[in-house]
């Protein structure tokens, strides 16, 4: 069995949640004897060597579309459907921000597609997206896909009711890496020590969780890069933070582990999340967690999580306070190092590909 992964061409220059899920997921896949080749949307690629394509981000159809037309193969897609339109429509600056408030999601979604090709950050492998437009390319893609794998039943059907199409499904979650976020025993954890290990974008909301922290008594710690156009976003967040607040930029996962088996709480505060894999990494490594409300990471993380209002500072600030007088997530650590790692994720991947690539035989 032979699989094509492929990724938006800023996969290892743009590193995000999707990186990990792409790599973790390719790596496993392979040490259990599938062959995986991680290909970029923008690489030419040789269709006949494989069985199936594998693409990840409905939200960027673009990077589709031409591969689906030319190999002619069966396909699957992560969707990994995050909403901007919250952000983009209440919170964004500037003249994008009045821009977005006007527009359907799907509109400033396009907008954002060609203003990355434009600024040459990002490739537009297929010209078709220019006619067809977001919506459209997404339904198209969705129509012919052999199966889509979501994080949840509420990511699905917010898929269903957002393009009105119904593929077929299977709930995979992601997962940690084992070898690395092994917590020591017993956790020595700083209680005002306090972590947030994210991309620095409006998006994530680093700004609002300074705010929260600012002239208390916890050490906040934010760790990661400016996402390529909020450059302007992270010098804000520069700016307005007090000298309890610190500023770190992207780590590999390896130099990760010393600062969540440190920090008592991790805190992850968007405006939009699907899981958020630095809340799975910072809950395996024993860390409290503070999550946003908006999204799935609920499905992941249920009650053992406490949830703040990312538009809310003082709710920010509150929800931090409960995590640092909460008891110990031993029943989630547990459970996430039994259920959600990247072998799991990879096994149950697998199983999808099998029972496709045999009906497609038929």
């Amino acid at each position: 069995m032979r699989i094509a992964f492929i990724t938006r061409s800023t996969l290892y220059t743009v590193p995000g949640g999707d990186s990990q899920q792409v790599l973790q997921t390719a790596r496993m896949l392979k040490a259990m004897g599938t062959e995986v080749d991680i290909k970029l949307a923008n690489e030419k690629i040789s269709y006949e060597k494989y069985d199936l394509l594998h693409f990840f981000n409905i939200i960027r159809p673009a990077d589709m579309l031409v591969h689906i037309k030319r190999s002619n193969k069966p396909f699957i897609v992560s969707t990994i459907l995050i909403d901007y339109s919250v952000y983009d429509k209440q919170q964004r600056r500037g003249v994008a921000g009045k821009v977005f408030r006007l527009l359907p999601a799907a509109n400033t979604e396009y907008i954002k597609t060609l203003y990355r090709c434009l600024l040459k950050r990002d490739s537009l492998v297929s010209i078709d997206y220019l006619w067809k437009g977001q919506r459209r390319s997404i339904k198209e893609i969705l129509s012919k896909a052999t199966c889509v794998l979501v994080q949840a039943k509420e990511e699905y059907n917010e898929l269903v009711n957002l393009y009105h199409t119904s593929p077929p499904f299977t709930i995979i979650k992601n997962g940690v890496d084992t070898n690395l976020f092994v917590p020591a025993d017993p956790i020595k954890k700083d209680n005002n020590l306090v972590l947030c290990v994210a991309r620095i974008e409006g998006l994530k909301n680093q700004y609002s969780l300074i705010q929260a922290l600012n002239n208390t008594s916890y050490k906040l710690i934010l760790i990661g890069d400016a996402a390529p156009n909020q450059k302007k976003y992270y010098q804000e967040c520069k700016k307005i933070a007090a000298s309890n607040i610190s500023f770190i930029p992207h780590l590999p996962q390896q130099q990760l582990v010393n600062y969540y088996a440190a920090a008592k709480v991790h805190v992850l505060p968007s405006w939009f999340e699907v899981c958020g894999l630095s809340s799975l990494e910072a809950a395996a490594m024993g860390c409290r967690l503070v999550i946003t409300g908006n999204g799935y990471a609920s499905s992941y993380f249920g009650d053992a999580a406490l949830y703040c209002d990312p538009a809310q500072p003082a709710n920010i600030r509150e929800a931090v306070k409960n995590a640092m007088a909460s008891a110990d997530n031993s029943n989630l650590q547990k459970k996430i190092l039994q259920n959600y790692t990247w072998q799991k994720t990879a096994e149950q991947t697998m199983s999808v590909y099998k029972k496709y690539i045999e009906q497609c035989s038929h």
